[in-house]
């Protein structure tokens, strides 16, 4: 059994750092920070949300205050909708009111949202401060929290605006868990999975042989460890290997592509991220099938793993025109040609730029008639 405490690094060649799980650790995060070399008197705004706020901002602004930080909160709108400039322009008039100095930091208290929110205001205040991820859901924790992407949407597609700015710490308290919907921990879960068809076929057959997958409980402490740290050390693997994004680190979009899609052609906040993931592997999987990569069998192993978790799996009616447009509006295209992640076995994909525009008409009419 994983201890309740572990720590695992992030050990890139600039700016390292660490991500911490473990049990009731939200209260130490002052002393975490000054064991990091922060100061006392620092000043630190803690971005965060009201589903979030309530339950851990008061813990979070005492153990600061009791640090000897100057800590302020500032409350958003929770929701990908508001995943915009507009609200990244709130992040920094805050920071100027808390008088925010190159050496002062904002920490994120929340899910992927706020995440991608206050590192991306932090990347761009005074041309970047740190910033500190203290993820509140399974899918922030596993994905969002680790790896320094951040950004914003903007109104043609998903995460268009941002930077990349490495956290310098993340502080994982699994009990967040026990308080976070259940349709909010599901949806982590589709990040989960997809860390098993990627590269870990152990943590895909562990999760098949689970009897449920929809909450804190039904999973149990042991295995929520066990998952955290299985798909953190992934992530951290192939971050280390590419930060930037530049090769082997797009496998850690499987599923995201035509996911995006989905978020933006239905309205963002319609699906939550990791149910739009949830469909965008099953429509890559399908397509991986049709070219003759990916065994049926197999394709459906990973539908009835999502369908588990509770997961939606179904591709929506969207215009086919509409799909092909976003899909070419994707950060992930070069060259003007789409790449996509496609598996060829349960804990292996490849990335591939060798997709045309029919084969990808073929695949929405058949995932219309499905």
């Amino acid at each position: 059994m994983k201890k309740e405490n572990f720590t695992i690094k992030v050990n890139l060649a600039t700016n390292p750092y660490e991500v911490r799980v473990g049990s009731h650790v939200l209260h130490s995060i002052g002393n975490e920070l000054l064991n990091l070399g922060i100061s006392p008197g620092t000043r630190i705004l803690v971005v965060s949300n009201d589903d979030v706020a309530t339950p851990y901002c008061g813990s979070i602004l005492k153990s600061l205050e009791s640090a000897g930080f100057l800590a302020k909160q500032l409350i958003l709108n929770a929701g990908e909708k508001h995943k915009t400039i507009q609200t990244i322009s709130l992040i920094h008039n805050a920071a100027y009111e808390h008088q925010l100095e190159r050496d002062s930091l904002i920490i994120a208290l929340g899910g992927g949202v706020i995440g991608d929110m206050a590192g991306f205001a932090a990347a761009t205040w005074l041309r970047g401060i740190s910033f500190v991820q203290v993820p509140t859901t399974l899918l922030a924790m596993v994905d969002a929290s680790v790896g320094g992407k951040t950004g914003v949407n903007h109104p043609n597609g998903k995460n268009l605006i941002g930077a990349f700015h490495q956290p310098k710490l993340v502080l994982i308290d699994i009990n967040t868990l026990k308080t976070l919907p259940q349709r909010e921990f599901c949806a982590g879960m589709a990040e989960v999975i997809k860390y098993g068809v990627i590269g870990d076929s152990q943590l895909f057959k562990s999760l098949e042989g689970t009897n449920h997958l929809n909450s804190f409980e039904s999973l149990g402490e042991k295995m929520i460890l066990e998952i955290i740290s299985n798909s953190v050390k992934a992530k951290a693997d192939i971050v280390e290997r590419d930060e930037k994004e530049t090769g082997i680190r797009a496998v850690l979009n499987y599923g995201h592509t035509f996911g995006h899609v989905v978020e933006n052609l239905t309205g963002y906040g319609h699906w939550l991220h990791g149910e739009a993931v949830s469909i965008g592997m099953v429509a890559i999987g399908q397509l991986s099938v049709e070219k003759g990569l990916w065994s049926s069998s197999e394709a459906l192993r990973q539908t009835n793993l999502l369908r588990k978790a509770c997961l939606p799996v179904k591709w929506p009616k969207l215009e086919h025109n509409s799909v092909i447009r976003s899909l070419q509006g994707d950060k992930k295209v070069r060259s003007g040609k789409l790449r996509f992640v496609l598996p060829s076995a349960i804990g292996k994909v490849n990335i591939s730029s060798e997709i045309d525009i029919e084969e990808i008409k073929n695949l929405l009419n058949l995932l219309d008639r499905s």
